[in-house]
């Protein structure tokens, strides 16, 4: 095997199940929890359990990934999370309520307008 490319990291592409078995035991890795783990690139079993899909931070050669182009499929965003942007709070997020009913109350009534009627 020397010589020949194992896995291709920048495009990656779904592999039969028996090739990447037989690429665990040439590396001397297990296969924990249907995933083996390359460091950048990451082999996870299908839920059919009949391949193995290539996952890296950019790309995942499943079909969702295929079906959903820029987007990161749930392989991507389990085994490679990326830090969400986080805008900060300002006074115009609030959700508390700026208008007022008519005549200024907080509500349909406030409780110095609530009158019992017998």
């Amino acid at each position: 095997m020397i010589g020949r490319t194992l896995v291709q990291i920048e495009n990656p592409t779904t592999q039969r199940t028996d090739a990447v078995e037989a690429l665990a035991a040439f590396l001397h890795k297990t296969i924990d929890g249907g995933v083996l783990d390359l460091g950048s690139l990451k082999l996870v079993k299908s839920n059919k359990g009949d391949a193995f899909y290539g996952v890296t931070k950019n790309k995942c050669s499943c079909p969702s990934a295929t079906y959903r182009p820029g987007q990161p499929c749930k392989h991507q965003r389990k085994y490679f999370p990326q830090a969400e942007a986080t805008k900060p709070v300002s006074a115009n997020d609030s959700i508390k309520p700026v208008a007022t009913w008519p005549g200024g109350a907080n509500g349909p009534l406030d409780a110095d307008q609530l009158r019992v009627v017998a």
